[in-house]
């Protein structure tokens, strides 16, 4: 198929996933970049989740996701992405199949506080074949780490984009979903 532009290349509307671990800013990130007021499954941590999940770096947190977020931005009037928000807890991965199909790249958010929350999103992306990136979301007080180096602690195949990116900031959101596209744009193009 030959491609005489971009817009030719990609789907009028196209569903992306937002995920990451526990506590990584995904429905922060989906409230920023929603044109429209999020859909979110947000509920109140309670004493029932003690012993089962894993509060460790996140321990201010009070809210989770127990379903998954849902907004829609609009890219040039006819490209229009629509975010699903993966629950980062482990009871709750068994959605994640189901809101992976039809899915047709990903953004995986990192905790650079502890990146090593992103490789069970990771593992999981790479093992359906799902084109993704990472967006480091760089939370206040945390070490500033160049995406190279979030590259060679994750063990990133070199062609996997790494950005860097503010989840509660709307214009930073909406880099990463460009970057995204891009990204998809150049995985697309035949060779």
């Amino acid at each position: 198929m030959a491609y005489n532009n971009d817009s030719e290349a990609f789907p009028t509307a196209v569903k992306i996933l937002i995920a990451g671990g526990f506590g990584v800013g995904k429905t922060t990130f989906i409230g920023s970049a929603s044109e429209i007021e999020p859909l979110s499954t947000e509920e109140l941590i309670t004493t029932a989740s003690v012993g089962t999940d894993d509060l460790v770096g996140v321990e201010d947190k009070s809210t989770t996701t127990v379903a998954f977020d849902f907004g829609r931005i609009t890219f040039a009037s006819q490209h229009v992405l629509y975010l699903f928000g993966t629950p980062g807890q482990d009871r709750f991965w068994f959605m994640w199949d189901e809101l992976c199909t039809g899915a047709l790249g990903a953004v995986v958010l990192a905790d650079p506080r502890r990146l090593d929350a992103s490789f069970a999103a990771i593992d999981f992306f790479e093992s359906r074949g799902v084109h993704f990136l990472v967006a480091v979301n760089e939370f206040d007080g945390a070490f500033h780490y160049e995406p190279e180096e979030v590259r060679a602690a994750l063990k990133l195949d070199p062609r996997t984009p790494v950005v860097l990116c503010d989840a509660r900031d709307s214009r930073s959101a909406t880099t990463v979903l460009v970057a995204l596209v891009q990204s998809l744009f150049s995985a697309a193009r035949p060779t």
